[in-house]
C-alpha cells in the first residue's frame, strides 16, 4: 500500500470509528429511553439490564452504519478540500478517483461484512432480545400488565387496565379481567370490571394479591338445557372490594434466558426467510382456493353438473315458457316471496363470509409482505453503504468544509430523506400498495443517481450548481428577447 492510500485510509478509519461510537451511544440512549418503562424500578439485576442493551444494540446497525459512512465521508473529504490537500494531490496528477481507491476497497469489504452481520448476527440478537423481553415480563408480573390492552397473567387471567401509576405501577385504573374456566381454558367464564385496583405482595411471598375496588362481577351460568343455553344467562354482583390471589411460583422460578417459541421476520436469515416465504405463499394460496371452492359449493351449482342431470337438461322440457317469463313464474306468489327471501339471505351470508375472510387474507398478505421486505432489506443495506459513500465523499469534496458543523447538518438531512422514504415505502408495501422488493430498494435506488451525479461533478471540478453558467444563460435569454423587441429599420 502506498503512503497516500495509507494516509487517506488511516484518516478515514479514525473518523469512522469515532463517529460510529458517538452515534451508537446516542441510539442506545434512545433505546433506553424507549424501553425505560420495562427496566426502571423493577428490581432487575444489572446483568439483566446489560444483557438487554447488548441484545438491542445490533438491531441499531441498519440505522447507525449508513449514517456513519455518510457523515465520515463528508467530514474527511470536506477536510481534505478545506485544507487544500486535494489541490496538492491534483497538482501531482492524482485525481479524486485515485484518492478514493483505497476507501472504495474498504467500503466494499465493509458492505460484505454488513451483509454477514444482517444475515447472521442481527437475527440471533433479535431472537435473544425478544426472548429476554418476554421472560422479563413473566419474571415480573407487574410488567406483564400493559396499559390499554389485554395481558395474560398466569394461566387463568387476562387483565386490561387503562392506566398504571405509583412507584412500582401498583395502582391500576379501570380494570377489566377475563377469568378462564377452570375446566376449559379456551373459554372465559367470568368477567370482572372495577374502577380501581392495587397490586400488593408481601416480601418473600409467592402470592400476588390484586385488590379491586368499586366494581361488578359477571359469571356465566352453564346449563344443559338448550333453550337456557341460547339465552346466555349470567349472574351479576357488585362489590366494594374484591381480592384476587395469583400464584407467583411460576413467575419466581422463571429462567431469564429461557427460549420461547417466537415468530418474527427479523429473526430469520436469508435461507430461512426464503423457506418461510415459500411455505406462507403455499398456505395462503391453499386457503384462498379452499374458500373459493367452499363458496362455489354453497351456490348449489354442483348439483346440476353430473352426467345424469346433463342428459335431462338436453331432453325437451314439458314446461313451456314465454319469452318474458322467468323461472319464478311457475310458482305462486307466496312461494315466490319465500324463494326471493331465501336467495337474499344466502347472498347476505355469502357477503358476510367474504367480508370476514377479506380481513383475514389482508392480515396474511401483510405478514407475507413483511417477510419479503426483510429478505430484500438485507441486500439493500449492503448496497446502501456503497452508495452513501459515493454520495458523501464527492459532496464533501465539493462543499469544502470539514469538522462537525456543515457536514453533519448535510449528512442528517440526506439520511433523514433516505430513511423516511424507506419508512413510507415499507408501510405502503405492507398494505399491498407497493411491491415488497420495490419498497426495500426504493430509497437506495433514489440515492444511486444522486451519487453518480455528485461523483461526476466532483471529478470534473464542478460545484453542485454552476451559478456563473446559470447567470450567463439567463443573460443570453433576456438578450434574445430584447433583440426581438427592437423594431427593424425599413
Amino acid at each position: 500500500m502506498k503512503t497516500l492510500d495509507r494516509y487517506i485510509l488511516t484518516t478515514y478509519l479514525k473518523t469512522f470509528f469515532s463517529v460510529f461510537i458517538i452515534l451508537m451511544f446516542i441510539f442506545v440512549l434512545q433505546s433506553i429511553w424507549l424501553y425505560i418503562s420495562e427496566l426502571a424500578g423493577r428490581g432487575l439485576d444489572l446483568i439483566i439490564v446489560l444483557k438487554f442493551l447488548w441484545y438491542v444494540s445490533p438491531r441499531l446497525i441498519p440505522l447507525v452504519l449508513p449514517l456513519t459512512i455518510l457523515v465520515t465521508s463528508l467530514m474527511v473529504f470536506g477536510s481534505f478540500s478545506e485544507n487544500y490537500e486535494f489541490a496538492a494531490m491534483k497538482s501531482t496528477g492524482i485525481s479524486l478517483q485515485r484518492a478514493m481507491r483505497s476507501l472504495t476497497v474498504f467500503i466494499v469489504f465493509l458492505s460484505a461484512l454488513v451483509f454477514f452481520f444482517a444475515n447472521d448476527v442481527i437475527p440471533y440478537s433479535e431472537y435473544r432480545w425478544l426472548n429476554l423481553r418476554r421472560n422479563i415480563q413473566q419474571f415480573k408480573p407487574s410488567m406483564a400488565i400493559a396499559e390499554g390492552q389485554f395481558s395474560q397473567v398466569g394461566d387463568e387471567f387476562n387483565i386490561k387496565v387503562k392506566k398504571k401509576s405509583g412507584e412500582n405501577d401498583q395502582y391500576l385504573e379501570e380494570v377489566v379481567i377475563h377469568k378462564k374456566d377452570a375446566q376449559n381454558y379456551n373459554r372465559n367464564s367470568t368477567v370482572i370490571i372495577a374502577n380501581r385496583g392495587e397490586l400488593t405482595s408481601e416480601i418473600g411471598s409467592n402470592t400476588l394479591s390484586l385488590v379491586l375496588n368499586d366494581g361488578n362481577y359477571y359469571s356465566e351460568v352453564y346449563s344443559k338445557d338448550r333453550k337456557r343455553k341460547l339465552q346466555k344467562e349470567f349472574v351479576r354482583s357488585s362489590f366494594e372490594e374484591y381480592i384476587i390471589n395469583i400464584d407467583l411460583t411460576e413467575f419466581n422460578n422463571k429462567d431469564i434466558d429461557k427460549e420461547n417459541k417466537l415468530n418474527n421476520q427479523n429473526m430469520y436469515n436469508v435461507k430461512e426467510l426464503r423457506a418461510e416465504i415459500d411455505s406462507q405463499s403455499q398456505r395462503y394460496t391453499k386457503t384462498i382456493k379452499a374458500f373459493s371452492n367452499s363458496m362455489y359449493f354453497r351456490t348449489g351449482i354442483t348439483k346440476f353438473k353430473n352426467k345424469n342431470n346433463k342428459k335431462k337438461f338436453l331432453e325437451k322440457d314439458s314446461i313451456s315458457f314465454n319469452k318474458d317469463d322467468t323461472l319464478l313464474t311457475i310458482f305462486n306468489a307466496k312461494h315466490q316471496k319465500e324463494i326471493v327471501k331465501m336467495a337474499l339471505n344466502n347472498i347476505k351470508s355469502s357477503l358476510q363470509a367474504v367480508d370476514s375472510k377479506n380481513k383475514d387474507y389482508a392480515n396474511k398478505e401483510k405478514q407475507l409482505n413483511k417477510y419479503e421486505i426483510a429478505l430484500h432489506e438485507k441486500y439493500a443495506l449492503a448496497v446502501t453503504c456503497i452508495i452513501l459513500f459515493f454520495v458523501g465523499a464527492p459532496l464533501g469534496a465539493i462543499i469544502r468544509k470539514g469538522g462537525m458543523g456543515l457536514p453533519l447538518v448535510v449528512a442528517i438531512v440526506l439520511f433523514l430523506t433516505y430513511h423516511f422514504i424507506g419508512i413510507f415505502a415499507k408501510n405502503s408495501a405492507e398494505d399491498g400498495t407497493l411491491q415488497p422488493y420495490i419498497a426495500a430498494w426504493l430509497s437506495t435506488l433514489i440515492m444511486l443517481p444522486l451519487g453518480v451525479w455528485l461523483t461526476y461533478r466532483a471529478t470534473t471540478d464542478q460545484g453542485i450548481f454552476d451559478l456563473d453558467d446559470f447567470g450567463n444563460r439567463i443573460k443570453k435569454l433576456f438578450k434574445k428577447k430584447n433583440n426581438k423587441d427592437i423594431p427593424k429599420n425599413t
